[in-house]
């Protein structure tokens, strides 16, 4: 199992396509995620693209961290590493959710490190005050008792109606489930992200071409917080993905693709106007 052992932590990682020349496309998965919630996107872009997909500290394969608290800028920095051990050059950034509080400050404060930012259900600005007690008690359940015994409630926020109610979907559901229910220590990753800062006065300062994609049915992050992202960096490009919620990556899959694989065709070529 690769691990890239950044010293205060092991990452698991996945690098897969033409090498370590050419064009490369990092992968940053949402809270509760991994690797697999590009599964997909990969398995069709890594012909033409090196993907480098790797799991946060404290999720997925990824090595456990004591501390109570793992934030976002501590991540971040985490995936700072990762692209200048793996990769060659400055990269594509795919981030959901989590991944893309992650790829903002990155594009934003290292854009020597970033040719293209692409955003799927993400946020600027902080968690909403209203979200905050709702996450932090689920967190201090999940502290005693197994995680699968919220999926009930994780479901709802992480995937989309449409995904959830379809007959002909439910073992997707429930694998879907099960990876992010898959970690008990995962409560210290969601500390870190409902205590998160905005970022929305750094969006100004990212000029690289820029792909906002959001699912129509997402509660987590609403539609609303991607067209304020869009309207704060400059030249970007904005996506909605119709019966799709918070995961977009896995619940419309072909969608998401198709709308990542013409970016990076055409608006990842030049810079933002």
């Amino acid at each position: 199992m690769p691990m890239l052992d950044l010293g205060d932590t092991r990452l698991y990682y996945e690098d897969t396509g033409p090498g370590s020349t050419g064009e490369t496309i990092v992968w940053s998965h949402g809270l509760l995620w991994s690797t697999a919630l590009f599964a997909p996107q990969i398995a069709a872009l890594r012909d033409r693209y090196r993907c480098i997909a790797w799991d946060h500290r404290g999720q997925g394969k990824s090595a456990a961290d004591g501390r109570h608290h793992i934030g976002i800028e501590l991540v971040t920095g985490d995936a700072v590493r990762l692209i200048e051990r793996l990769a060659p050059g400055p990269v594509h950034f795919v981030g959901l959710s989590m991944g893309g509080f992650v790829g903002m400050r990155i594009a934003a404060r290292r854009p020597d490190l970033v040719t293209s930012l692409l955003l799927l259900e993400t946020s600027s600005e902080p968690e909403p005050a209203e979200n905050v007690p709702r996450y932090r008690l689920l967190s201090k359940i999940s502290r005693v008792v197994p995680l699968s015994w919220l999926a009930s409630r994780i479901g709802p926020i992480m995937l989309g109606a449409s995904f959830r109610s379809d007959p002909a979907r439910t073992a997707e559901v429930t694998a879907a489930i099960a990876v992010m229910t898959s970690r008990s220590d995962v409560w210290r990753a969601v500390a870190g992200v409902v205590d998160r800062p905005g970022v929305t006065h750094e969006l100004s300062r990212i000029t690289c071409p820029t792909l906002v994609v959001v699912g129509e049915e997402d509660t987590a992050t609403v539609p609303a917080k991607a067209e304020l992202i869009a309207r704060h960096i400059k030249g970007s490009t904005l996506v909605r993905i119709p019966k799709a919620g918070h995961s977009s990556s896995i619940e419309e899959p072909a969608a998401v693709t198709a709308a990542i694989a013409d970016f990076l065709a055409t608006g990842a070529r030049s810079p933002a106007a």
